[in-house]
């Protein structure tokens, strides 16, 4: 191996436990939207989004990333009400564009707070409507509890507080997300139309979404030229990353058939071709 070929993999390996090492808001994330609503402490540990009648809130990466472990502390507000979506999610879309054209996104989503239900959904360049939801096993406006999402070329795996709960593989029969995205947070209202996830109770507003623990492994990529996001001197593109043990594989099933309350999979009107092998 050249030299400067080793000096290129040992700037890799320090660039991933840099990235983690430095947990606070500002070296990710910077303010989206929501003005007032968004509060952030003096040591820039912690975020709080405020949700009421005139605004929700955000906050975006400040850059574009391909492939990696991406990871929050979150927990959602402590005041009952349905509507309100708290949310931890990587899309493809940037300023300015139509949220219901046709983009990635991975989701983590809570939609209001009475019945600790997380919904995840995956888009492939398209609208989504691959909705799975669990009753989660703790309630999470109580404290926070870490919510995190493995992208890398092989597969997309949710989990919570280490314990995996979805997988979505690689084919090439479909679209896979193999562009840039952004890390993004947000708490808001729903428009009328949305009556599945229940009425807001505005008497308790606001309601206030609290996220720690900022930091995550990615590869950078600020144009939509990605290879080098392939190489696999970043830990997330090898073995152990890319497939699920067998211990983990028996974790995911059990948890699925304990606290999954939605799969997609299920409904003939919503079945897509991924189902025959996701999450085995």
């Amino acid at each position: 191996m050249s030299r400067l070929g080793f000096l290129a993999i040992l700037l890799g390996a320090f660039f991933v436990v840099t990235n983690g090492a430095n947990k606070t808001f500002y070296d990710y994330y910077s303010y989206l939207w929501g003005t007032d609503h968004f509060i952030i402490n003096p040591q820039g540990t912690e975020v709080q989004l405020k949700c009421d009648k005139s605004s929700g809130a955000g906050f975006r990466s400040k850059s574009q990333y391909a492939f990696g472990v991406f990871r929050i502390k979150m927990k959602i507000p402590n005041k009952k009400t349905g509507g309100i979506v708290t949310s931890f999610y990587l899309t493809s879309q940037g300023d300015n564009e139509d949220p219901s054209a046709n983009h990635f996104e991975l989701d983590f989503e809570f939609f209001g707070t009475t019945n600790a239900t997380i919904q995840t959904n995956v888009f492939m360049n398209d609208s989504g409507h691959r909705e799975q939801a669990f009753k989660l096993w703790f309630n999470p406006a109580w404290d926070f509890h870490t919510y995190e999402i493995r992208w890398n070329p092989y597969l997309i795996l949710f989990s919570i507080d280490n314990i995996p709960i979805r997988v979505y593989y690689y084919t090439v029969l479909q679209p896979y997300p193999i562009v840039p995205m952004y890390v993004q947070a947000s708490i808001w209202d729903p428009p009328p139309e949305w009556t599945w996830p229940g009425p807001v109770n505005w008497e308790n507003a606001p309601f206030i979404a609290h996220y720690s623990d900022f930091g995550f492994d990615a590869c950078p990529a600020p144009t939509a030229d990605i290879k080098e996001c392939y190489s696999d001197r970043y830990y997330w593109n090898n073995l152990s990353y890319i497939q699920l043990s067998d211990h983990q594989k028996q974790v995911m099933k059990t948890y699925r058939q304990k606290y999954m309350t939605y799969d997609y999979c299920d409904n003939p009107s919503t079945r897509k071709l991924e189902c025959a092998y996701e999450n085995k």
